[in-house]
């Protein structure tokens, strides 16, 4: 996104005609931001033999997921419904990596049949899949390194009290489930969590993942996740990837070579990817003045955004109506019936009833993690791909709540 001839433009399109055209709230990703994250991860670990698997979680809309795929993405999913998707878009089976967590045994049956790579996390489903399939179907094992890394304790998945993972420390009884029903393991996997700045945390990962790999002949891959961390304000710290790619890449074929193959080398972004190239753009409904605060309620809230509240998230607001206006203090809340505030004490550009405002960062987790609540609808979506803006998803309208309702006679 960029200020140019006095409008917020991407891609050369200027952000409020896209409001007049397809109403607010909406969700505008541009589409060459995230090619662009894409082969900025290819590029840092070019040396390597690297698969770069989209986490499907961030944003699941079916353009998107074509988009990456015709860019050279695979696709990293967590439900059945997310390998639908994934096949929906065009992901061959091969280019699948389902990673359960909780889930009943028989979505994993379903995962098999379908052809896609299974990655287990915990002791219980790695047992039933040795007496169900033995050594005709390989499967990868997601280890608990006990690791504490991320930006938010909801966020880190690697310590000792998630429930992410296999621990570490039940290698023992991995080795004897393997054994017993000869077990193909085919790849191992770490995932600490988001916001990780320091290559040394991925190397923490190496380590244990290397040594790990030793007891396992037939790995395909080694599977570090993802956690690159993304800017959201100035001054933010954001993971050097080429820094991470240089050090990571060594070490893994150093690690191929004394192996005695060479393996795939894979990363599962999914924030790092679509985040930077997506905004969530609404409309002011009202200023209210209190004697202690300037309140700007706008035409969304936590069902469309709910990462400020839920992860006390920082997303960047502009007044894209008003850019040249002088600054003052604003605190911008939602139209839920709930403290659904988006952000605290910003300094903006005076704002007006009608303005439009961009939340930055919005692409990942956003509408993915959009709801319902208080019966409003789902915002519509669109991606400007070649300086078009290209509607992928309607925005809903109320008989889309009802759709699903049985009403009965009372």
């Amino acid at each position: 996104m960029e200020f140019q001839q006095g409008a917020y433009r991407i891609q050369g399109i200027d952000l409020i005609e896209l409001t007049k055209e397809f109403g607010t709230p909406l969700y505008v990703y541009d589409a060459d931001k995230i090619v662009h994250q894409l082969k900025t991860l290819k590029t840092a670990f070019a040396d390597s033999n690297v698969k770069i698997k989209y986490a499907a979680k961030a944003l699941t809309n079916l353009s998107i997921l074509k988009l990456l795929k015709k860019f050279g993405s695979d696709v990293d999913v967590v439900s059945i419904q997310e390998v639908q998707l994934a096949m929906r878009a065009g992901f061959e089976p091969s280019q699948i990596m389902y990673t359960p967590s909780g889930v009943d045994f028989s979505e994993i049956v379903e995962a098999v049949s379908l052809g896609v790579t299974i990655n287990l996390d915990n002791l219980s489903v790695l047992r039933k899949f040795g007496e169900k399939y033995k050594d005709t179907y390989p499967c990868s094992i997601r280890l608990n390194p006990h690791i504490m890394a991320g930006g938010n304790y909801k966020i880190s998945t690697g310590h000792s009290n998630s429930k992410f993972g296999i621990s570490i420390y039940q290698l023992p009884e991995i080795r004897e489930v393997v054994a017993t029903h000869g077990i193909k393991i085919n790849g191992l996997h770490i995932h600490t969590g988001s916001d990780i700045t320091e290559s040394d945390v991925f190397l923490k990962m190496a380590d244990i993942l290397f040594s790990v790999a030793r007891d396992f002949r037939d790995l395909r891959f080694i599977d570090f996740g993802s956690g690159f961390k993304v800017s959201y304000k100035e001054g933010d710290i954001v993971t050097n990837v080429y820094d991470l790619g240089l050090k990571l890449t060594k070490s893994f074929n150093e690690f191929c070579q004394s192996y005695g193959r060479k393996l795939e080398l894979h990363f599962e972004p999914g924030k790092f990817i679509v985040s930077e190239a997506g905004v969530l753009l609404v409309r002011t409904n009202v200023v209210k003045s209190t004697p202690d605060l300037t309140f700007v309620g706008v035409n969304s809230g936590l069902n469309h955004l709910i990462r400020p509240m839920m992860y006390d998230a920082y997303h960047d607001i502009v007044n894209i109506s008003n850019p040249k206006a002088e600054q003052k203090t604003y605190t911008v809340v939602g139209y839920i019936c709930e403290t659904d505030t988006l952000g605290a004490d910003r300094k903006l550009n005076e704002v007006r009833e009608g303005d439009i405002l961009l939340f930055k960062n919005a692409g990942a987790y956003g509408f993915s993690m959009s709801s319902n609540y208080n019966s409003r609808l789902k915002p519509a979506e669109v991606m400007i791909y070649n300086g078009k803006a290209m509607l992928i998803r309607e925005r809903e309208k109320f008989d889309d709540l009802l759709r699903n309702q049985v009403e009965v006679d009372i």
